[in-house]
């Protein structure tokens, strides 16, 4: 999927003859950020949380907006080589998945919120893939980080199950969190650097039209 995703955004940027600039953005992974961001975490009493819902350009693109979110970073989790890449997790085989790691402030935000925010945002019943990208490493997975994300999730998850709005099992994951790697520098605010690339990229790839199909109406993103 290495290739499927860079040439479907390279196709629509041709056909739309789009010239593209990057732009500043406030939550990339430079020198130091982690041990910034852990250091405001324990300052504000910030919490963790992480998600995987198909191309972590769009998850994080949703999540920026949400209320309370203070900071998201792409990324891999839930392999077992060591020190995965884009193009290594991208052939499937690492067992990583790309997801977001968000960090949000429960003051403003609780998690049950963040979940309630997940299942409308993510094809919760395609386990093979989201969208138009498809292998294990797309895959919808919630990673929880203590017992009552846990318990949340499963609980989130039973009761749309049990609701009878799908008419398949919802696919979505629930693990315990594992080391997380942060993707490379270009993929960290991939939608506000390419902007115009970014839009195509969705676009063509139907999320938010399979997200309007699943729940009936659009999609905020």
């Amino acid at each position: 999927m290495f290739r499927s995703r860079l040439n479907v955004v390279a196709l629509l940027a041709a056909i739309a003859s789009a010239v593209v600039f990057a732009v500043g953005h406030t939550n990339a992974t430079e020198t130091g950020f982690i041990q910034v961001a852990d250091q405001d975490s324990k300052a504000r009493k910030l919490e963790t949380a992480t998600f995987g819902s198909g191309c972590f350009w769009c998850t994080e693109s949703d999540f920026d907006k949400v209320k309370g979110v203070t900071s998201t970073i792409s990324g891999y989790m839930g392999g077992t080589t060591r020190n995965p890449t884009y193009k290594s997790v991208s052939t499937g085989k690492t067992g990583h998945i790309e997801v977001l790691q968000v960090m949000y402030d429960p003051k403003v935000v609780s998690y049950k919120m963040l979940l309630d925010f997940y299942w409308r945002h993510a094809d919760i019943v395609d386990g093979d893939g989201q969208f138009c990208d498809r292998g294990n490493q797309y895959r919808p997975v919630i990673f929880t980080h203590n017992k009552e994300q846990m318990r949340l999730a499963k609980e989130g998850k039973a009761a749309l199950d049990k609701s009878g709005r799908f008419k398949k099992p919802i696919a979505v994951e629930i693990r315990a969190a594992s080391k997380f790697t942060p993707a490379e520098k270009y993929h960290q605010n991939y939608y506000q650097k390419n902007p115009l690339r970014y839009r195509y990229y969705r676009y063509g790839c139907g999320r938010d039209q399979r997200l309007k199909a699943l729940w009936g109406t659009a999609v905020t993103h």
